[in-house]
């Protein structure tokens, strides 16, 4: 036993510890009670996944794809109990021990969605139904509920943005997306940046993939080809899919009546309005390329007494919201535009056919009855209390099915309230079983020159023309819009 001198205190040695741990001393020097030691857990064939700042959802396909590289998966239930965590139950503990070692400390998204990975104390994981929290891999095909149907379009990396039919065989369109086997499909593959390794088109190990952002809801690739960097690098830009704006009248602009305007510019996944902040929403669209259209073309642009104001937002998806509050009309402050019909980037048809256009006084509007009266129009927009527009110039019809035209306001102001108000209105018709939707979008005319209203003349050497014939504007008539 060691002394300190004179003094008479005792300093303790490794064997007085161990004295004292003997005889059942649990507190240490200080007199605080000691923490006991988790004792290592055993080695065993089931992991647990804890992700760290997972920006991104993590789903089962997610999981699925960084761990199958390491050995046979099992069972993959994933839980949000405490923070965002998986468990992966291997055929072998072996495979589990591989996988623990290959991939604990590494993120699957770039700088985001760190693996913790520890040995798991269940022996069996619980697997009720198969969908994106949870999947049985051991049931054979005939016994499996609802199985995933194949994925829509190719993988945008392989086509340069352009959507492109996925090919069973994969012999059009270029190779299978990473990791996607015939009978799954799931999210792109993760990328390891701490050490430079990840999951490219060679396989694991492969160079050269960057993972795009992976969305709440997976909505098929848009047309990318605005965007010149975006074909040249086959990639999509940085930035999210979420935008905020600013500027918006609280009193009169819903959910729905800003995805009335935001779905000329790409497909619309949710609408969140901010409680602390009035006047403001978040938009997530259905990617990167949609929300720059809509800064490009919105920012700045006046409606009534308000500015609109908009930027990329920090977040990368919006989250659902329950339990929304109401807005001033009584409408819910979120909602969900996943699968809605008025989207109008949904197929390479309808993307083919928009024309993106910023925000003019004069407005295309199709799909209406084929005998709609000038004043059926003009009603639509004071039932919705908006300023009508002071000239209609219907083109002459090229079916029986449903008529076009352009219609100019006084201003671009009006025009846009116009469209976030009428956009997607109903005109009913004796005729028709179901009543038309009127759809609206900017024209490139900046204003009608050949209107049949009242307060524009024909200009004479005009007088024999039709809109289609002109010179040099197509006005969109090329092409119906969608």
């Amino acid at each position: 036993m060691a002394y300190n001198g004179g003094g008479g205190k005792r300093l303790c040695s490794g064997t007085d510890l161990d004295v004292e741990r003997s005889n059942g001393n649990n507190y240490n020097m200080s007199g605080e009670p000691r923490r006991k030691r988790e004792p290592p857990a055993r080695p065993n064939h089931i992991l647990l996944y804890t992700i760290i700042n997972p920006a991104y959802p993590i789903t089962v396909d997610v999981v699925h794809t960084i761990s199958t590289p390491h050995g046979q998966v099992q069972r993959i239930v994933v839980f949000k109990k405490n923070g965002v965590q998986a468990m992966v139950e291997f055929e072998s503990i072996e495979s589990a021990t591989r996988a623990k070692e290959a991939l604990h400390g590494c993120d699957i998204y770039s700088g985001c969605c760190t693996l913790k990975i520890e040995f798991a104390k269940p022996e069996r994981l619980n697997v009720f139904k198969n969908d994106q929290d949870s999947w049985d891999y051991t049931l054979s095909e005939e016994v499996q509920p609802a199985q995933r149907s194949a994925p829509l379009l190719q993988s945008p990396q392989y086509t340069g943005g352009r959507p492109q039919p996925y090919n069973m065989d994969f012999g059009s369109g270029g190779p299978p997306p990473p990791g996607m086997m015939k009978d799954r499909h799931g999210p792109p593959p993760p990328h390891h940046p701490r050490d430079g390794r990840g999951y490219g088109p060679e396989g694991y190990g492969g160079e050269g993939f960057v993972p795009p952002p992976p969305m709440h809801h997976p909505m098929p690739p848009q047309n990318q080809v605005f965007d010149s960097r975006l074909e040249s690098q086959g990639a999509p830009p940085q930035q999210g899919a979420v935008m905020m704006v600013y500027g918006l009248d609280p009193a009169t602009v819903n959910a729905d009546r800003l995805f009335n305007l935001c779905c000329l510019y790409g497909n619309v996944v949710r609408i969140k309005f901010l409680k602390t902040k009035e006047g403001t929403a978040m938009v997530q669209m259905g990617d990167a390329v949609s929300v720059e259209r809509c800064v490009q073309n919105l920012n700045n642009v006046t409606v009534g007494d308000y500015t609109l104001t908009l930027a990329f937002s920090k977040q990368a998806y919006l989250s659902e919201v329950m339990n929304p509050y109401p807005l001033p009309d009584k409408s819910p402050s979120f909602k969900d535009y996943v699968g809605n019909k008025n989207n109008r980037f949904l197929t390479p048809a309808s993307i083919h056919k928009n024309r993106i256009q910023p925000p003019s006084k004069v407005l295309h509007f199709f799909n209406t009855p084929p005998d709609v009266s000038d004043e059926q129009l003009l009603q639509v927009f004071k039932d919705y209390g908006v300023t009508p527009p002071h000239t209609i110039s219907k083109f002459p019809l090229k079916s029986e099915r449903s008529s076009s035209g352009l219609m100019e306001f006084q201003n671009i102001s009006q025009s846009v309230m116009a469209i976030m108000a009428c956009n997607h209105a109903t005109i009913q018709h004796p005729g028709a079983k179901f009543p038309f939707v009127m759809k609206l979008c900017f024209s490139s005319s900046r204003q009608i020159g050949q209107g049949k209203g009242p307060a524009t003349p024909k200009p004479p050497h005009q007088s024999n023309q039709t809109p289609d014939q002109r010179p040099g504007q197509n006005n969109g008539l090329e092409h119906d819009y969608y």
